[in-house]
């Protein structure tokens, strides 16, 4: 196969503009040569921000164009099944923005078909690649903290107004916080964990103003002599700390969201020197015991690389490297959804099953 991936881009809202079209372009591995929106000023933008990118009303258009070997989805949730179907049938490799889909059901058909056409499939679960998370990754395997016994990591944001164009704030399949944002500390958790034993789930609404769907959502996802607590609220106005970890020797504890989000938003790219570099006043700390004293460590924080998420899927097209965010592992996610609006619905703690 060619080594420069023609890219189409399905969608141009945040998850096109902020987490999709930068990393495309700044990886010469790629060519960005069609955008779809059907928002007229969304399209002036992408036209004015990627002029050699083809701007296009219709994701038919990129779909159905026979250069394009790679598709990028950042269209509404609801939507991310019939893109990401036809785009396989289209004979195309596709990153689908998270969640990735709405149920299992959709997911395994999805799996399936990828594995029948012998085309990549992968999922837009880019904390991965966050600093935080590599830097805990770190920690767990330094030994520093001995047997874990729980974690509980937060993602969480100040918003009390309702904002009435949002899809995510309508009662929509796959709407509310829990899918948008729970759906990353779920995937980080498997990543560091693989699939829990039991699952129990609150999901609220907190704010006022006639809200349908949940905004605060706390999970916990059991493991042999593990709890592992995620939690995700929208009227956070001082933030704690968002990463927790308790073990027999020590404690980690970590405040700061990564920073790369923010940096893209203002408008820096990933190929820019110091990218995803934390200030010291964020980095996390280990306290724990050592010759009978007391001791408190500095770590500082693994840089946040998003942009590795973006090669490593090329490279699997190119088959050149294994696919690090696989589907039936975005499944998981999806499956561990279910569960918990299960547990909340029914207010009981549920056992995992596939």
């Amino acid at each position: 196969m060619k080594k420069i991936l023609n890219t189409g881009l399905i969608g141009f809202g945040n998850s096109g503009q902020t987490f999709f079209a930068p990393f495309i372009e700044a990886d010469p591995g790629f060519k960005l040569a069609k955008i779809s929106t059907s928002n007229a000023g969304r399209a002036q933008l992408a036209a004015s921000i990627y002029p050699n990118a083809a701007v296009v009303s219709s994701a038919d258009e990129i779909i159905g164009d026979p250069d394009i070997d790679f598709v990028l989805i950042g269209s509404p949730n609801t939507s991310h099944f019939e893109w990401t179907k036809k785009a396989l049938l289209a004979g195309k490799h596709v990153l689908v923005e998270k969640p990735f889909t709405v149920t299992s059901a959709e997911a395994d058909e999805l799996i399936a078909l990828a594995e029948k056409q012998n085309l990549i499939l992968s999922v837009h679960h880019n904390r991965r690649f966050d600093s935080g998370h590599n830097t805990v990754k770190k920690v767990l395997n330094s030994g520093l903290l001995g047997t874990l016994v729980e974690m509980e990591v937060h993602y969480d944001r100040y918003r009390l107004n309702l904002r009435p164009e949002a899809w995510r704030e309508k009662p929509l399949p796959g709407s509310g916080t829990f899918y948008d944002l729970g759906a990353h500390l779920i995937d980080s958790t498997l990543d560091l964990f693989g699939k829990p034993t039991e699952i129990t789930c609150f999901l609220i609404t907190q704010r006022p103003g006639g809200l349908e769907v949940e905004d605060n959502f706390e999970l916990i996802l059991w493991y042999p002599g593990l709890k592992v607590t995620l939690k995700g609220g929208m009227l956070v106005k001082e933030a704690g700390p968002v990463y927790t970890i308790y073990g027999y020797n020590g404690t980690f504890i970590k405040y700061g969201m990564d920073v790369q989000e923010e940096a893209l938003k203002a408008g820096h790219r990933p190929n820019e020197p110091g990218w995803g570099i934390e200030p010291e006043k964020i980095w996390g700390h280990v306290t724990y015991d050592k010759n009978g004293k007391t001791i408190t460590e500095i770590i500082p924080s693994e840089p946040g690389r998003y942009q590795d998420l973006f090669s490593n899927v090329r490279e699997a097209i190119l088959g050149e490297n294994e696919l690090i965010v696989k589907p039936e592992q975005a499944r998981t996610t999806i499956r561990i959804i279910e569960l918990a609006i299960e547990s909340s619905l029914t207010k009981k703690t549920v056992v995992y099953r596939d």
